[in-house]
């Protein structure tokens, strides 16, 4: 198993249904709206045994579209540290997602935000 692997992504649009409309075109990727979630998802194929897949959504707080991968890790707070200790930035610190997971988004050195998420006991993988 890769150590620290990519465990979700969120693309963030000016307009959901129309990035989902182009993306199912293109690639015929098999997209759905999860009304529990609020957003479109996208199922990781089931080689990818630590990826849960991803998730497609219209702008809120953001002014311009984003692509934000998050690496899976077990401590989220040493990770946080290690992050500043090796030059990047904390842009939003751990904190709670309300199912017992954890998140946290930070820069690296060169200003690329990434997240990172520390999934609660016995959710680690979906699949």
């Amino acid at each position: 198993m890769v150590s620290n692997p990519i465990y979700w992504w969120e693309l963030a649009s000016h307009d959901a249904e129309s990035t989902v409309d182009f993306l199912k075109g293109v690639f015929g990727w098999d997209i759905r709206f999860d009304s529990d979630a609020g957003f479109f998802t996208v199922p990781a194929d089931q080689s990818h045994s630590d990826l849960r897949g991803g998730g497609v959504f219209t702008l809120r707080k953001a002014k311009l579209p984003f692509l934000t991968l998050y690496i899976k890790v077990e401590d989220i707070y040493a990770k946080a540290k290690q992050v500043k200790e090796a030059g990047g930035h904390i842009v939003e610190a751990p904190f709670d997602i309300g199912s017992g997971s954890y998140i946290c988004l930070f820069n690296e050195p060169s200003g690329v935000t990434l997240a990172m998420i520390q999934p609660a006991a016995g959710k680690t993988n979906q699949n």
